[in-house]
């Protein structure tokens, strides 16, 4: 595949305008990137301007720190939807997790994904890796499992640590082959980029896109690598 079209090209800070919006969708359909990932707030205007392109609009859900509650989380996933979103990037509920609460987490899980497959939508659920022993991001790689989310995701980028090549190829080890990873905080270089696509990431998260592809060579976006 070429690099082009295993990245989310992001945008997330609080202080995202309509002017920033508008310049990355642009730079996601000259560089042809797989979605614009965006504040919720923004979905409805980023769908306006990738209009027709190959382009998918992405947001984010409890985001960046996931201890909302499931019923807000619904409403999110709604209103995104409603808005025109077609990848949903959710923050799981770390407090959960770390509370060793299980059974939270699988409610969690199973509220989202009958809104998201009821709406074919793709969700890829963010575990924040970084911050997870070995031991924690296996579990949440079974339990995501069981209920066939599209992606496992690593980071939010909000974490002290974003993806590593380790937590990809423990996250591609103990997921089926139709469950996808998706690499995400830190990622700023085409070579830290593609050492993650070896070890398994099939979807790059970054704000340094353009530069990622730039890195590449000038033919990276038509040609492997």
């Amino acid at each position: 595949m070429k690099i082009n079209r295993y990245i989310d090209h992001t945008i997330l800070k609080p202080t995202t305008t309509l002017e920033d919006i508008k310049k990355l969708c642009m730079e996601c359909v000259e560089y042809d990137f797989a979605a614009a990932c965006v504040p919720p707030p923004y979905v409805k205007v980023a769908k306006q301007f990738l209009g027709a392109t190959n382009t998918k609009v992405a947001t984010v859900i409890g985001f960046p720190f996931g201890y909302s509650a499931i019923e807000a989380k619904v409403a999110e996933t709604v209103l995104a939807i409603v808005d025109g979103a077609d990848e949903l990037d959710v923050v799981i509920n770390i407090s959960a997790l770390k509370n060793n609460d299980w059974e939270y987490l699988e409610k969690e899980i199973a509220n989202l994904m009958y809104i998201v497959r009821e709406k074919k939508k793709v969700i890829k659920m963010i575990i924040e890796s970084g911050i997870l022993l070995e031991e924690e991001i296996v579990k949440c790689c079974q339990l995501y499992s069981k209920y066939g989310v599209d992606f496992v995701k690593t980071s939010t980028g909000y974490a002290e640590k974003g993806a590593t090549v380790e937590a990809v190829k423990l996250m591609r080890a103990n997921l089926p082959d139709n469950i996808q990873i998706k690499a995400s905080g830190g990622i700023r270089t085409f070579a830290f980029a593609k050492e993650l696509i070896e070890a398994g990431a099939t979807r790059i998260g970054a704000s340094a896109s353009v530069n990622i592809v730039k890195e590449g060579g000038e033919d990276t976006a038509h040609s492997d690598y």
